[in-house]
């Protein structure tokens, strides 16, 4: 970025030059994690069935922790964003600290429960499954409980560096990880036979290279944003507040969401371990369709944020448009590439017959309808949370999550005996009802009364 406001008032805030060089890293980023989660999932299956849905399970419970990090560090990163956007990059230096300080208290609390009641938290969300997965799900949950500080700082600092629009070093750091992770896995898993937790303690050193590396980078003094000196950080409860007012309902939000597919998760895991097994690979492939989309709606954040620091808000109006429309085209082509590979996914994953037709078939209806109900749930939304309208979608995504992904789920899976396609068409729904409540919101231009959440030109 680094325009002065004279040469900002000529044109846009973010040339397009400037726009692609933070949003391409952002989707390269995500599509690769996403994919190295396949070729994980590739090698924890050739363990067995009782082995993926293992990992499946845990999973469930590791994403609603890390999905409440993440949501601090995004309240961070808008925080931070409109420091920047405004001028005041001394404010932006001391968010990003409360940031910082924030998620590393959090994360250790976070750590030490989960050791100490992994078996019991276990035992209540997942109920009676076989004692097989069970054993393995228990010493998964081990190794990743302890990996939770590292991946909340590797997400709090990438959300500082993101703020300041460099995206490409996360996206490095995070490709080498992914590398360290994978060849960890083979050598763990096939070369000691360590099983499932050869897959742990892979993504435990790889979570660890994260946060060592993304502090490293900020630590130069050649960034708007440096940080140093940790344990000299202390609290400062009026810019806590503010990463709070967006982190705590965007982190009830994203709970409810992973409380709502634990739920669903519950269910699946009535129906038997192929239906567990088709699930879990069906929710990786999905789950890679939308990752290189929901890159952009990332990176749409800082966008919106500067604007909105800047005083800008038409140009916050014209970014969230163009970006939902470039995250539309990126969604249908992922669709189509993800669902071309299907097949040779669950067959280099080793999945049973029964397993792989199941996943093929959810695959099929997913790359239809996801096209056209994907994009207005989610883009819109991370434009209007930059600006501070985060209780609206809030409140939205919470009713439609458990009114449409969560109650009629289970209602076609356990009454009207749909199987695991029970699930994906209550998360159609849900789309299709956030992306009608989201659109009306975006056109009102009501979430641009939210307020800024600095003062413009402070220094």
């Amino acid at each position: 970025m680094g325009h002065t406001a004279l040469e900002q008032d000529k044109g846009h805030l973010f040339r397009n030059r400037d726009l692609w060089k933070l949003l391409v890293p952002l989707v390269i980023e995500q599509f690769l994690a996403s994919l190295m989660g396949i070729i994980d999932a590739m090698m924890v299956s050739n363990i067995g069935s009782a082995a993926i849905s293992a990992v499946s399970l845990v999973d469930s419970i590791n994403v609603l922790v890390i999905q409440a990090f993440s949501a601090l560090a995004a309240g961070g990163t808008i925080l931070c964003s409109q420091f920047i956007g405004s001028g005041d990059e001394k404010g932006a230096k001391r968010a990003a600290e409360q940031v910082v300080f924030l998620v590393a208290a959090v994360s250790v609390f976070i750590t030490a429960f989960c050791l100490l009641f992994r078996t019991g938290l276990l035992r209540l969300v997942f109920g009676a499954v076989e004692p097989a997965i069970m054993e393995a799900s228990e010493t998964y949950f081990f190794y990743t409980s302890l990996s939770f500080p590292f991946i909340a700082l590797y997400g709090a600092g990438s959300s500082i560096l993101r703020a300041q629009a460099d995206s490409k070093r996360p996206m490095f750091i995070s490709v080498v990880s992914n590398c360290l992770n994978v060849g960890g896995n083979a050598v763990l898993i096939w070369g000691f036979h360590m099983g499932v937790a050869g897959a742990a303690v892979s993504t435990l050193v790889s979570r660890i290279f994260c946060a060592l590396t993304v502090y490293a980078v900020l630590r130069r003094q050649d960034r708007k944003i440096v940080i140093r000196d940790y344990w000299k950080i202390r609290p400062t409860w009026a810019l806590i507040r503010k990463v709070l007012s967006i982190g705590i309902p965007s982190g009830i939000e994203n709970s409810m969401f992973q409380f709502g597919k634990l739920a669903i998760q519950s269910t699946v895991s009535t129906l038997g371990t192929v239906a567990i097994a088709a699930q879990a690979m069906t929710n990786i492939l999905e789950g890679l369709s939308g990752v290189t989309a929901m890159g952009i709606g990332i990176g749409l954040m800082t966008v919106v944020g500067q604007c909105i620091g800047a005083g800008r808000r038409d140009e916050a109006v014209y970014y969230i448009k163009k970006l939902s429309l470039a995250a539309e085209a990126v969604v249908t082509v992922s669709c189509l590439v993800v669902f071309a590979l299907t097949k040779p996914v669950t067959v280099l994953g080793g999945m049973e017959a029964e397993s792989a037709a199941m996943c093929f078939t959810m695959m099929a209806v997913i790359t239809v309808v996801k096209p056209l109900a994907w994009t207005m749930c989610f883009i819109p939304a991370d434009g209007m949370r930059a600006a501070g309208d985060v209780r609206f979608t809030m409140v939205v995504s919470c009713v439609s999550m458990w009114l449409c992904r969560v109650s009629l789920s289970m209602f076609l899976c356990r009454v009207m005996g749909f199987g695991p396609m029970g699930v994906w068409i209550g998360m159609f729904a849900d789309w299709t009802v956030r992306g009608i409540a989201f659109g009306l919101r975006f056109r009102s231009r009501k979430w641009l009364a939210a307020g800024v959440l600095v003062d413009r030109g402070n220094t």
